[in-house]
């Protein structure tokens, strides 16, 4: 294995992203395999898997509390050379997600019921619910596990790793699908209950190998006995930063799912048209999603090293290529919609309108650029509070009032929502980018308000 973790000041922000690109460009195009696979099995095990996978973005953003808090310790600890504290805050964040995890798994079997009929789902489709979400959410330990151990890998600068990883992951998965689905190799026809054992399958062993490759393919000594006595303010350095990144994430899809039942006023045709074009602008997002994630890893380390100046141009310079990249993409699925478009349905109402939206995209997308990036460099200078604050703020303000006002007060339909879309990426990210012009994140790096001082 190549050593990435000798410097990360000699790494360029291209080198940490363009593996996390290609992950999350993967994960993108075979997250829903799950779904494809089983739309040849039964409709009605489709639409249960999808309600369940609402509960599981609930989940993803309570596990991504440790994960969002260890990529920024670990980055400052490591540009301070602090790498003991690093250390500890790495073996210290996979035993609170291991807990969470399990709690959390705990929870979710035996409430599950209750879960399923909050949401309020058909009665034909709770069988498969129950079983889909008793097994994938009962043991979701694994996927609290595979956000932590990701983070610490990628925050050493392995980027590559877990690249692999994923995609191994997502092979064994297909895999699993075909055997438990359509009985390859002598298993039995499992139909759900099957995809979500090979899910299960898949996440475990992607557990045990990025364990493996955090304990010894790092270039670093961990040891769970620094657990004892519990190294509390490593702790709350975490939930410093991770609880304000996990609420976010909350107020951002709360206000999507007041958006979605806004819509629904719009009738059923408006619906189909916002989940075809937000399917395209998913792979518009990618980009600017692993260029934010590598500006926070390099933008952590340089902070940690006391080096602000450069922290602050390296994001800059980060911004500027993911813009100029989001645009040139937009642009082209906006030229190409009719054909994107198309792949999904023949209805010409919903290719014109989605048409319209994919072309208000080239505006929009550059204001959502400014969100991810720079968003993601202030959580790694410490900074998380402010981008919770004003997400809240611009989300609800202006994401939903605008929605409800242009699409449906005002009969612009979804015209309207995109444009209130629009207007709160911009609003927001015209405040990021304020906000970390002003440099006031400088005095906020963790490594330089606390004491702990620690012996290799």
């Amino acid at each position: 294995m190549q050593n990435e973790t000798a410097s990360i000041k000699k790494i360029s922000v291209f080198a940490l992203t363009w593996p996390i690109f290609i992950e999350t460009l993967l994960r993108t195009m075979l997250g829903n395999v799950d779904t494809f696979m089983l739309s040849a099995y039964s409709d009605d095990a489709v639409a249960a898997v999808g309600v369940v996978n609402q509960i599981s973005y609930v989940l993803i953003m309570l596990y991504s509390v440790v994960s969002a808090g260890t990529t920024v310790l670990i980055s400052q600890y490591l540009g301070a050379k602090k790498k003991k504290e690093a250390s500890v805050v790495a073996v210290t964040s996979v035993a609170v997600s291991l807990l969470l995890g399990l709690c959390a798994g705990f929870v979710v079997y035996f409430s599950r019921r209750q879960m399923l009929m909050f949401l309020n789902i058909p009665s034909e489709l709770m069988g498969y619910a129950m079983t889909f979400l008793g097994i994938v959410g009962g043991l979701s330990f694994t996927q609290a596990m595979i956000a932590t151990l990701s983070a610490i890998i990628r925050s050493y600068g392995n980027t590559r790793i877990t690249m692999y990883i994923s995609i191994g992951m997502n092979i064994l998965n297909i895999i699993g699908n075909s055997i438990f689905l359509y009985g390859l190799l002598g298993a039995p026809k499992m139909g759900v209950a099957g995809v979500a054992i090979a899910t299960v399958i898949s996440q475990a062993v992607g557990v045990v190998v990025m364990l493996i490759v955090m304990m010894t393919g790092l270039n670093a000594k961990f040891s769970f006995r620094d657990l004892v006595p519990v190294p509390w303010e490593i702790l709350g350095g975490i939930l410093k930063i991770g609880l304000p990144s996990a609420a976010e994430g909350i107020a951002y899809h709360g206000s999507q799912l007041t958006i979605t039942r806004i819509i629904t006023v719009l009738g059923t045709a408006a619906l189909t048209t916002r989940v075809y074009t937000l399917n395209l602008m998913q792979f518009v997002m990618v980009f600017s999603i692993a260029v934010g994630q590598g500006t926070q890893i390099a933008v952590g380390h340089l902070v940690g090293a006391g080096d602000n100046e450069k922290a602050y141009k390296t994001c800059i310079r980060s911004l500027k290529y993911a813009i100029a990249v989001a645009v040139a993409i937009a642009g082209v699925f906006a030229f190409f919609s009719e054909q994107l478009l198309g792949i999904f349905t023949d209805d010409r109402a919903i290719i014109e309108m989605g048409s319209s939206l994919l072309l208000i995209a080239i505006i929009l997308e550059p204001g959502r650029v400014f969100n991810i990036v720079i968003i993601n460099a202030l959580r790694a200078a410490g900074d998380a509070r402010f981008p919770v604050i004003m997400g809240i703020i611009s989300m609800w303000g202006i994401g939903v009032v605008l929605s409800y006002f242009l699409g449906v007060a005002c009969g612009l339909g979804l015209i309207g929502v995109w444009i209130a879309f629009a207007g709160d990426e911009w609003f927001r990210g015209i405040a990021m980018l304020l906000r970390w012009r002003s440099r006031i994140w400088y005095k906020m790096a963790f490594v330089k308000n606390q004491n702990i001082e620690m012996t290799a």
